[in-house]
């Protein structure tokens, strides 16, 4: 029996007042057709025809999107109740949960104001009371949402026609028929937080008041989109306040403080449209202990405590609501609110010589340096000796507007990339240095052999490796699937030092603790803030850091050691840079960051050293086919399938952790394959780049979608990662070499709804450099008022 959920399938038209949002738009359109999603592309003649009240003389054109519906909110809750209560649920109303209850930080009850319910499992899918509800539980649980003030208005305005459900991103304004009127509602640019302190009060309606200075441009926004609001009477106004997340995500999975403590929260203001994709999701996490799909992007454990700072959310969700319907241009739209929050030791003085920062778990990272930039920071110069010069800083004025900012975005040629070239240039004739303090640290120790053969059953690779030996190791699931992609560095017989993506911190602590066993003796620390990370990288490398330290440095492949840089004592220098060019990583305790970088910089001049960022160490690690965590690896990816089996030891005598899954792989084969793309006929100063997400297609059949990708500089071409498989209509599903390599195979990109051609690679293509046939490296010049060597 179906239950009345009043639906009508409406459609829907997407506008576009600019040309960038088209392409958006297109991007967007060219990614679900292979989902089976219907949409088309219309002129303005043809939206005017769909909702002839619309003003369409500004558009660039839309999106029609025919299978787009609404519905009835409360219709659709009651018939979902009803439906759990036939499944044995229970609902009591009118009660108000006061705690959640644990025993050995596991889920034991919930408390009540009407006594206590004892209960296994937990689930906090309570709206924007979530993060308050999570702060009673005992021990605490993080929960970074915070309520936004969202506004709706009906009109009464007759309407004699069904109509479709209209966005029109660029004046943040979307729009439903409403009994015969309109329903408008807004995800404005800057939002206003919700309840001053934090809580939402019992009584909270009287607390949400009408802020007639704040609706009226948003109302204007609609006047102008839908001329027949000119002439209805006083819109009725709704303050009804949502849950935002600092990344405008959902927040979902099993909290990492509390065992059977489940959260389903942060809407976002989408919560109707994935409520019944995250009730399965949550149940299936419950029961089976994970969930069946990637869920990366949305798990509780990509945020650190800091992020549920009641300050901190309320200054980032102003800028969150907006972000929803804005151009967020691949790697070129950074947050505005909120910033400055975990900062590397270096920030300040790589501030003052150009970098463009970025962020990543709260963490302000230096994405590139803009060389043509002068900063106002005034020092002072304390002499030691004529050959030891100090930089003493003694105030920095930067003037209102003058800190580097990304500049406008665009799906085009970056406007970065002269600098990022130029960087590239220095890493790969001279010296790079790369600030990746960043990345999560964590020690690994014991009293006896424990901490190794507690780190044999997580990880894939042999551990067991001598001393100063370094490891590059996945560590998976039951399924193969990656948990953790990471560097570990045997310091001492009992005790190892993991370096893993700035973005696991969470994630892989609580991951690796909850894989201890009962009654053994492992230490986990994290020592993420102690080191400072500077990346050196450059054939120079070598001869830069042997004059520093006063010694021979080559440290062979994979192996780390500890020496004096300058002044600083027990730097560890590991043989490894996560670019495919040589170099190497300097571990340094973090009072020493200032002193290491200055003798970098001052003595690296003879070799042509340049500060460069982290979207240059990205285009490298490309063009060097490396894969990465959260772009092509994941829970569902093994590391058969992304090209990493020499990291596997099937054959080390401790089991591990999926190595059933992954011998079966490696005699049945995989279902998807990672591939390399050189694109053929692409010109990277007209033509539209691939960011990722775009569908890959072979012979006219949809294969698979790109990862990652960005400019090889190598072969002057752009570049991209991406799983191939096979369609679904095939009966032997297994991707092998001769399938990607055969010589009928044409492979394109679709890119807003231009196909590409690219060529596949297994391999990362040894492509001869032109760079590479000078005979001296000569960095660019590069002057700055607070250069190092003045």
């Amino acid at each position: 029996m179906g239950y009345n959920v009043e639906m009508k399938q409406c459609g829907s038209l997407n506008l576009a007042q600019t040309k960038d949002r088209l392409i958006a738009l297109k991007r967007r359109v060219a990614y679900n057709l292979p989902t089976g999603l219907h949409c088309e592309l219309l002129s303005n003649t043809e939206i005017q025809r769909k909702h002839p009240y619309l003003r369409v003389d500004d558009l660039e054109g839309g999106v029609w999107v025919p299978d787009d519906a609404v519905i009835n909110p409360k219709a659709i809750c009651d018939a979902l109740a009803l439906l759990a209560q036939k499944g044995g649920a229970n609902y009591i109303e009118n009660t108000t949960v006061t705690n959640v209850l644990t025993n050995n930080n596991c889920v034991q009850g919930v408390e009540t104001d009407k006594g206590i319910i004892q209960c296994e499992y937990f689930v906090n899918c309570a709206g924007m009371w979530a993060r308050e509800l999570g702060l009673h539980c005992d021990p605490k649980v993080r929960i970074p949402a915070y309520p936004a003030e969202h506004f709706y208005a009906t009109a009464d305005q007759d309407m004699k026609h069904p109509l479709p459900v209209v966005r029109c991103y660029d004046s943040y304004t979307y729009a439903r028929e409403y009994q015969n009127g309109l329903m408008v509602g807004w995800f404005e640019p800057e939002a206003k937080p919700a309840f001053e302190k934090g809580r939402v009060p019992k009584d909270w309606p009287k607390h949400v008041k009408q802020d007639l200075s704040h609706f009226r441009p948003l109302w204007q926004n609609a006047v102008n989109r839908f001329p027949i609001l000119k002439g209805c009477q006083e819109p009725q106004l709704v303050n009804s306040p949502d849950n935002f997340t600092p990344d405008g995500r959902w927040i979902l999975g099993e909290a990492p403080e509390v065992k059977n403590y489940f959260v389903a929260c942060g809407m976002n203001g989408n919560s109707l449209q994935g409520a019944g994709g995250i009730g399965k999701a949550i149940s299936e996490w419950i029961i089976e202990g994970e969930p069946r799909q990637d869920l990366l992007p949305f798990i509780l454990q990509r945020f650190l405590n800091v992020h549920n700072s009641r300050h901190y959310l309320k200054q980032r969700i102003k800028e969150v609501v907006g972000r929803h319907y804005s151009i967020l241009y691949p790697f070129q739209c950074e947050y505005k609110y909120a910033r400055e929050l975990r900062c590397s030791p270096l920030y300040s003085v790589l501030k003052t010589r150009g970098a463009v920062f970025g962020i990543k778990m709260a963490y302000e990272r230096a994405l590139y340096f803009d060389s043509t930039y002068e900063s106002t920071c005034e020092f002072d110069m304390l002499v030691y000796s004529t050959l030891q010069p100090m930089i003493i800083y003694t105030h920095s004025t930067l003037l209102e507007g003058q800190q580097l900012k990304m500049p406008q975005g665009t799906f085009f040629k970056p406007k970065f990339f002269d600098f990022v070239k130029e960087e590239y240039l220095a890493c790969i004739e001279g010296v790079g240095i790369i600030d990746m303090s960043s990345f999560s640290k964590i020690e690994i120790k014991s009293p006896g052999n424990e901490a190794l053969q507690y780190l044999q059953r997580i990880c894939s690779n042999d551990i067991d490796v001598p001393v100063g030996s370094i490891v590059h190791t996945g560590m998976q699931n039951v399924r193969g699937g990656y948990e953790n992609d990471c560097m570990l560095v045997r310091q001492t017989a009992n005790s190892f030092f993991m370096v893993s993506p700035t973005s696991q911190q969470t994630r892989v602590y609580e991951w690796m603790k909850r894989n201890v066993s009962a009654n053994t003796r492992v230490d986990l620390n994290d020592l993420t803030s102690m080191y400072t990370v500077l990346n050196v990288v450059g054939p120079k490398s070598t001869q830069l850091l042997s004059e520093l330290s006063n010694s021979d440095v080559k440290v062979a492949p994979f192996s780390y050691m500890k020496v004096n840089v300058g002044y600083a004592s027990d730097v560890m220098v590991m043989s490894f840079t996560h670019t495919g060019e040589p170099g190497y990583c300097l571990y340094i305790p973090s009072e020493y960051a200032l002193h290491v970088y200055y003798k970098l910089m001052t003595v690296g001049r003879d070799y042509g050293v340049r500060d460069v960022g982290v979207l240059t160490q990205r285009y490298m690690r490309l063009e060097r086919f490396i894969p990465f965590w959260a772009e092509e690896l994941n829970s569902f990816t093994t590391p058969y399938e992304a090209g990493n089996d020499w990291s596997v030891r099937l054959d080390k005598k401790e089991g591990f952790i999926g190595k059933e899954a992954l011998q079966n792989q490696s005699v049945t084969g995989v279902r998807k394959r990672l591939v390399f793309f050189h694109f053929n006929n692409i010109d990277p100063d007209v033509d539209i780049w691939p960011w990722g997400g775009e569908p890959l297609y072979r012979n006219n059949e949809f294969v698979g979608t790109v990862t990652s990708a960005g400019y090889g500089f190598s072969a002057n071409k752009l570049i991209c990662l991406g799983f191939i498989s096979k369609p679904a209509k095939v009966e032997n599903r297994i991707v092998t070499r001769d399938y990607i390599l055969a010589k009928d195979a044409v492979y394109e990109v679709d890119i807003a709804g231009h196909r590409f051609s690219a060529t596949p690679y297994l391999h990362a293509p040894t492509t001869h450099s032109p760079y590479h046939e000078k005979k001296e490296y000569r960095p660019t010049a590069i002057k700055y008022k607070s250069d190092i060597s003045t």
